[in-house]
């Protein structure tokens, strides 16, 4: 599947974030539109197009499968946008990442203070914005049901980011924690934004229910897809992403120390006893994940989740060429993943 399938979705939604932020002026603001890819360190404009995130294009492909337009559910769509580039900017802090796509990161060029700051920008922004659904003529009620399921789901998210960043300092974590901790961190947001695309559309509380789910197994089966892939690479030739070094744990590790004969298992904790790993530790690890069948687990649980969104789009009783879209998404997890 060519992402440009979804390109007058994009279009769209970058055209309700540069309404957000028309009539917001200063050095806040300009810091915000650097990290957007709106304009460069010296306030020129530059036109970056907007990235593919599923997450907010999942607002507007439920809307869309139940009522046939998707511009009702844009302020929700800009809403979960901003709140994944607040994350996507305390994320750069976190882990002193000084690239952010292609270009430095703004707690790079400003500053870790500044840049906490412009990601707390973000996410009032995000939460502002989910406000201009009365614009487009949802009821009040739903208007206030969104933004609690929006502040809900960030709190949620923020669980899971602890619990990943916990994991970091515990050399055994079972693949239980591990599923709840990608529900929370990852999955939060989908879930939320599928909800967000239904109550645009008017769903009901089954409806929303129902869309949620279909967001959380798509979000958990896209994790897993990355996990696979920050190891191994998409092409299989392996990698050493910082996340790997920070010993963050993905399911193909966790499958590994609870599966892998006892001999990898201490192998892969003296390992991960180290104080820093280095680069050459990684390719030791992929061979102990390679010999214990960690990468075709992982890959089977991913499939098995986007299978999983899959019947309950064919479930849900809608058309199916109104499904299309959210079905090309879950196919694309059923396949092994590749998009953003």
């Amino acid at each position: 599947m060519s992402l440009s399938f979804y390109d007058p979705y994009l279009k769209a939604l970058e055209a309700e974030l540069k309404e957000v932020f028309a009539p917001r002026e200063g050095f806040l603001y300009d810091v915000l539109r650097y990290h957007m890819g709106w304009i460069d360190q010296q306030g020129a404009a530059e036109d970056t197009p907007l990235p593919f995130h599923f997450q907010s294009v999942l607002a507007l492909l439920t809307c869309e499968a139940l009522s046939g337009d998707f511009h009702a559910a844009l302020p929700s769509a800009a809403g979960i946008e901003l709140v994944l580039n607040f994350v996507a900017v305390h994320s750069d802090v976190q882990s002193a990442r000084l690239q952010a796509a292609v270009r430095p990161s703004v707690w790079w060029i400003w500053g870790p203070a500044q840049a906490i700051n412009a990601g707390d920008g973000l996410h009032a922004l995000g939460r502002t914005t989910i406000m201009r659904l009365a614009q487009r003529d949802v009821p009040a009620d739903r208007v206030l049901r969104a933004v609690a399921s929006l502040d809900r789901a960030c709190l949620t998210m923020c669980e899971g980011q602890y619990m990943d960043l916990e994991f970091q300092d515990q050399l055994m974590v079972t693949s239980h924690a591990y599923y709840d901790m990608i529900r929370r961190k990852t999955a939060a947001l989908a879930e939320c934004s599928a909800e967000l695309g239904a109550i645009a559309a008017g769903g009901d509380d089954g409806v929303c229910e129902a869309f949620r789910e279909v967001g959380a197994s798509l979000a958990m089966a896209w994790q897993i897809n990355q996990d696979v892939a920050d190891l191994w690479g998409q092409h299989g030739d392996g990698m050493t992403p910082s996340n790997v070094l920070d010993k963050k744990k993905s399911l193909p590790l966790i499958h590994a120390l609870e599966n892998a004969p006892i001999s990898s298992k201490r192998e892969l904790g003296n390992i991960y006893m180290k104080r820093v790993l280095q680069p050459e530790d990684v390719a030791q690890i992929i061979t102990i994940l390679d010999e214990s069948g960690s990468r075709q687990f992982s890959l089977d649980k991913a499939r098995e989740l986007a299978q999983q969104a899959i019947e309950r789009l064919d479930g849900s009783g809608l058309a199916q060429e109104r499904l299309t879209p959210l079905r090309l998404l879950c196919q694309q997890e059923l396949d092994g993943g590749t998009h953003g």
